[in-house]
Order: C-alpha cells, then structure tokens, then sequence
C-alpha cells in the first residue's frame, strides 16, 4: 500500500490549488451549505487494506450513489424481471429530465438517471417495510465498520424540494410503472440520498463489485459474478449521466457518482475507489474527483480497457 500512499499524496497535491472550482447543489438548500474547497479519496483492496488522503473520513451525503446500492437490493429481490420496468441504456439527457420519460411511455432509460432509480426505490418499497433503511443497512454490511447514518437536515431539505421526481412519479405511474403511493416512494428515496458515510466506508463497500460480486471481507456472493458484471456496465454506460462517454474516455473505469460531490470507482480484480470533492460541473459531477480519478488512472494504467 505504500505505492498508493505516495499516489494519493502526489494526486492531492496536483488538485490542491485548483479545489473548489465549480459549484454546489444548491438546488437541495443544505447540500448549498457544504464548503466547496474539500478533498478526500481511499483505495479499499480486496486483503482489506484501506490507503487514504485528505478529508476522506470525513462523512457526506452520498446522495445518487446509493442508487448503486439499491439496484444491488432491487436485482436481489427481482432478478432479470426488473428489467421489464427499468432500461439498461445511457440516457443523452440531464439526470431529472421529464420529456425522454414521457416520449418513453414512463420506462426509464436506465436505474442511475432519477427516472430509473425512483422506480428501483418502487420495487423497494414492494419487498421492504422501510426500503431506505434496507439500503443503509446493505452498506453497513459491506463496510463492517459501523451502522450508517442519514443526515436527516438533508433528508428533509430533500423532501421539501422534489417537486420534480414527484412530477417524475405520477408521470410513471399513469403509465402503470409504479405501484406503490407515490409519497412513499418519494419519501424512501429522499432519505436514501441522506445517507451520510466516508470515502473510506463507501471504497470498502463497493470493493465486492472489483471481486465478481463476491464480499472479500466476509466471502459472501452479494451477487452472481454475472450480474456483477452487468452493474459494473451500467455505471461505465450510465453512471454519470449524460457525462458517461467523456468518464470512460477520460478514465475508463465502472463508476457511479453523486450531486454530494462523491464519486465512486471499481477496478475489477483490483480495488474499489471513492472520491470527494463537493463542487460539481455542469453535468452533476464532482468537478475534482473526476480530475482526481482521471490521475489515478493515467499513473496507474487501471483501465478495463
């Protein structure tokens, strides 16, 4: 691990002056609250070693990564039926769009746009009496540190501010694509983006998607290697909304990121990755962490190409 110490610290100090460019969710009043200027990254290998710089224990809103995480749940309980309901394509449009989902007859392009994963959190709320707390606590499994929290400030600052995934929702559901109320549905997705963990928590949590589905820690088959395998193509093709063709020719790796500033990234037979910086660009995504694993990769030659 002392090859990705040094790595981590040459990469912190290449970002350093640079931290803060772009701007915060604002759109979500408390995530506005957040300083720009943060960083933190972790590398989590299979053996269990964990090599960080920065602000990485320092615990934030995860917001659409735990999309990743309920798909997980949702491919459990479901199988290849949860296609039927949900595509498995890029969308080409901004994460909240309406006009694609109405053209689309309420079937979203794909679980990572906010379409998709609404109707993830629907099937949630089908197999789960409380399908966020479900998600926190698959996380806290697959980290084994501690319980996972939610930033309940956030959850509420969400909740009060959804007019759109609540347009999103009745607009799917008069296609017959959501079959739960739509305010508990809302709400379950809300508080799943309130999660709050660290770049170490979410690196050791995303580490069993680099090992064929398998939890190193623990040896537990989370998933078949061949569903693994189709997550790790949606986060390449979709996990970064309608910038996932420049993160697989700038990086090349499988990620998922979040409006929270996180990002994080898999190398398979390798390690799991999160990286946090709060200010975004234009698409959504944290402007530094994508600076910050485009380094990571250029140095390493990690690619899976």
């Amino acid at each position: 691990m002392a090859h990705y110490r040094d790595l981590l610290a040459q990469i912190d100090a290449l970002l350093r002056p640079t931290l803060g460019e772009g701007r915060v969710a604002d759109y979500i009043p408390e995530l506005a609250k957040v300083a720009p200027d943060q960083f933190g990254m972790a590398i989590a290998t299979p053996d269990g070693e964990v090599e960080t710089v920065g602000q990485a224990a320092t615990p934030f809103s995860v917001q659409s990564i735990s999309k990743l995480f309920a798909l997980v749940l949702a491919i459990q309980t479901e199988g290849d039926d949860l296609w039927a309901r949900v595509g498995r394509e890029p969308s080409g449009a901004p994460f909240n769009a309406l006009v694609q989902l109405d053209a689309e007859k309420g079937h979203p392009r794909n679980p990572f746009i906010n379409a998709g994963a609404l109707v993830v959190s629907d099937v949630l709320c089908s197999h789960y009496a409380v399908p966020e707390n479900a998600v926190a606590q698959f996380l806290s499994r697959l980290d084994g540190r501690r319980l996972i929290h939610f930033d309940e400030r956030v959850a509420r600052s969400e909740r009060n501010h959804c007019g759109r995934n609540a347009a999103m929702l009745h607009l799917m559901q008069s296609y017959g694509n959501i079959r739960n109320p739509v305010d508990q549905v809302l709400g379950a997705y809300c508080r799943q983006c309130a999660i709050e963990m660290t770049c170490e928590e979410l690196a050791r949590a995303v580490t069993f998607l680099a090992c064929g589905g398998r939890d190193p820690r623990t040896g537990e088959q989370i998933l078949p290697a061949a569903h693994a395998k189709r997550v790790n193509a949606l986060m390449l093709t979709c996990g970064t909304y309608d910038a996932a063709g420049d993160f697989a020719f700038r990086i090349g790796l499988p990620v998922k990121s979040g409006v929270g500033g996180g990002i994080v990234a898999v190398m398979p037979n390798r390690c799991g990755v999160c990286v946090w910086s709060p200010a975004l660009d234009r698409a959504g995504n944290s402007q530094a962490g994508a600076r910050a694993l485009e380094l990571l990769t250029t140095h390493t030659g990690w690619t899976i190409f």
